[in-house]
């Protein structure tokens, strides 16, 4: 069977960001997507509305149940809504240390609207931090994670939390033109990357760059290769976007559908 990224996330109605993204985005990788959800939002994509999370007990018994049964090479998470979910992870993962772990950190939706109380999230983080193989904050969540402005001194503050290595989503900025990426591995940087920006606004990019990055690594990718596969196809699938509503965020096309 293929390698397979387990997926701590929660349910997004609208199939833009979350779980959904996680499954399309690890299916296109090349690797197979298994689920432990985290939460059921109430969301579309203009607003989170409201969710609801899983305890912990139900998440971790999610968890369990597909590791005995399908070859988990690496885990990703996105949403996890609760300061007990976030433990229950770190629990998880210290049983498991031979999986790698892409930790995105979730802590507002982009199209607005609560995923969590933001600063109890933020102080539970710190016992994911050193457990992750990357992490892929944007910068808006890199300064909520580290309390700084400066982009340089918080990424090395991440790495002074114990990161191991972080990719800097530059999307939030304000360059007009172009975003630009950042990867850093223990302390260096070791790739940028930049790409023309496009139009509007995208509900569930940064869940499909994560989990993309986590199926190329469940796959044997070192790191930066695994970054630089996701970032081109996440561009390619950005561009094929489609609009659902005039006040919407426009969903990633994440495959090809023949008609």
């Amino acid at each position: 069977m293929r390698p397979t990224v387990l997926c701590f996330s929660g349910l997004d109605p609208s199939g833009g960001a979350g779980l959904q993204a996680d499954i399309e985005s690890i299916g296109q990788s090349g690797a197979h997507a298994a689920i432990a959800c985290t939460a059921l939002t109430i969301q579309n994509s203009q607003q989170v509305f409201g969710f609801e999370a899983t305890s912990k007990e139900l998440l971790l018994a999610q968890a369990n149940a597909v590791v005995v049964d399908l070859p988990i090479k690496c885990v990703k998470s996105g949403m996890l809504g609760t300061t007990e979910n976030i433990a229950a992870l770190a629990q998880f993962l210290r049983e498991h240390p031979d999986y790698q772990y892409v930790l995105d950190p979730v802590l507002v939706a982009n199209s607005g609207g609560s995923l969590g109380d933001q600063a109890t999230l933020v102080k539970a983080f710190v016992e994911l931090i050193p457990l992750a193989t990357v992490i892929t904050p944007n910068t808006v969540e890199l300064r909520a994670l580290t309390g700084l402005d400066n982009i340089e001194d918080a990424t090395q503050k991440l790495f002074d939390m114990g990161a191991q290595a972080i990719l800097v989503k530059g999307g939030h900025e304000a360059t007009p033109d172009h975003i630009h990426n950042q990867l850093f591995i223990k302390g260096e940087l070791v790739a940028e990357s930049t790409c023309p920006r496009l139009e509007g606004e995208y509900h569930g990019s940064g869940c499909s760059l994560a989990s993309y990055i986590a199926g190329r690594l469940a796959l044997g990718d070192d790191l930066k290769i695994a970054v630089q596969h996701a970032e081109v196809w996440l561009f390619d699938v950005l561009k094929q976007a489609e609009m659902p509503a005039p006040n919407g965020q426009k969903i990633p096309k994440r495959f090809k559908v023949e008609v």
